[in-house]
């Protein structure tokens, strides 16, 4: 499974391209922004995209939602209780941002343990709420991807509607701590890093 990351947006999100590198079968994780952009790396890599998921709800992770699914008619996924956020500006928080974002209603409404196939391989569905509720991360081969549940040596807001600071912490302890010190974790914002890593480093845990 290959991944390319497309840091986007006013706040720099990070949208990952997930592939098969057989079959080129893809998935886009969290379009928040730059749609155009994101659209010609597409094509460039010669991607054939059949999902578009959010890890959850917030403006900066669903804004191009709707450009991408127009063009190329894949299939959006979220977890079932950030559904409302998809359309509400103040749940998305794009209210307070200066510009409104509506994203399309979901395709598929994810949850704990579903798998996602992408061409030969396979993500599997953790649900992390404590960001939002309906905040999931997203488990590949060696690799995780986290939202803004977990970065490199911090962790993800509690303090919006809907977050919590202790389902933060259990859903990083009890989800993303057990997966295993060597894990990729690929968070929603800045740069990359590994579960054993903040195992030992995040001063949060």
């Amino acid at each position: 499974m290959l991944v390319k990351c497309l840091a986007v947006g006013a706040i720099a999100a990070n949208c990952y391209l997930v592939w098969c590198e057989e079959t080129k079968e893809a998935l886009v994780i969290d379009p928040g922004g730059e749609g155009k952009r994101i659209l010609q790396e597409i094509s460039k890599l010669g991607l054939q995209v059949k999902y578009i998921i959010n890890t959850h709800g917030h403006m900066d992770h669903i804004a191009a939602n709707a450009e991408i699914k127009d063009a190329i008619g894949a299939k959006l996924a979220i977890h079932v209780e950030d559904v409302p956020l998809l359309t509400d500006p103040q749940l998305n928080l794009s209210l307070y941002m200066g510009r409104e974002y509506l994203s399309p209603a979901p395709d598929l409404m994810l949850d704990e343990g579903e798998e996602i196939a992408v061409g030969k391989q396979v993500l599997s569905v953790l649900h992390t709420p404590g960001h939002t509720r309906g905040s999931i991360s997203l488990k590949g081969p060696k690799m995780i991807f986290s939202g803004d549940t977990l970065f490199a040596e911090s962790v993800g807001r509690s303090d919006f509607p809907g977050g919590s600071s202790q389902e933060l912490m259990e859903s990083i302890k009890n989800k993303i701590i057990p997966c295993g010190d060597d894990y990729l974790v690929y968070p929603g914002h800045g740069p990359s890093t590994t579960v054993g890593h903040e195992r030992k480093h995040n001063p949060f845990l």
